[in-house]
């Protein structure tokens, strides 16, 4: 079970009231997605969703979209999309078609009001059904932690950066 601590010794520059938003949603999502089972599904997942949300201070990507705009990769082909679908949640869900298979699988509008992801308990539950979309269970029980980094961002920006959030919450849950 993640607690208060928990998030704070992988984030310890954050706010602890920021934190406490997050310790009931993240339970429940780790538990419906099976992340829970192991200390090394909790830290890989832990760790990325901590390095996309900024260590929990942001769900809804600082940028403004625009780069996103007409990408038929993100089912982006609507006027205004890359600004409208952005990146939410805690692991920031981006483009029209990821928000519409997000919000079927967690019975949300997401094509209507995509700010639902901005909420602490859509925030996690979108993180966790990602990464069990993606099968990252998998690779994180092999310790496969750049893999996963790909899955998720595309490439391994910042990789050094997830390493030590992942050492931490390695550290955390030990």
């Amino acid at each position: 079970m993640i607690t208060l601590d928990t998030l704070q010794a992988i984030c310890p520059s954050t706010r602890a009231s920021k934190l406490e938003l997050y310790v009931d949603p993240l339970n429940a999502a780790m538990a419906e997605y099976s992340i829970d089972w192991t200390p090394v599904r909790e830290a890989a997942f832990l760790a990325q969703i901590a390095h996309e949300s900024g260590s929990f201070n942001y769900v809804r990507e600082l940028a403004s979209g625009e780069a996103y705009e007409g990408r038929d990769d993100l089912g982006n082909t609507e006027s205004g999309d890359g600004r409208r679908f952005k990146g939410r949640g805690l692991i920031q869900i981006t483009g029209r078609a990821n928000y519409n298979t997000c919000g079927q699988a967690l019975s949300l509008p997401l094509l209507d009001s995509p700010e639902l992801l901005e909420e602490p308990v859509n925030a996690a539950r979108s993180a966790a059904w990602f990464w069990d979309s993606r099968h990252l269970n998998e690779l994180a029980d092999r310790g496969d932690f750049k893999t996963i980094t790909r899955k998720i961002n595309g490439g391994l920006t910042h990789y050094a950066e997830r390493v030590e959030l992942w050492e931490r919450a390695q550290g955390a849950l030990a």
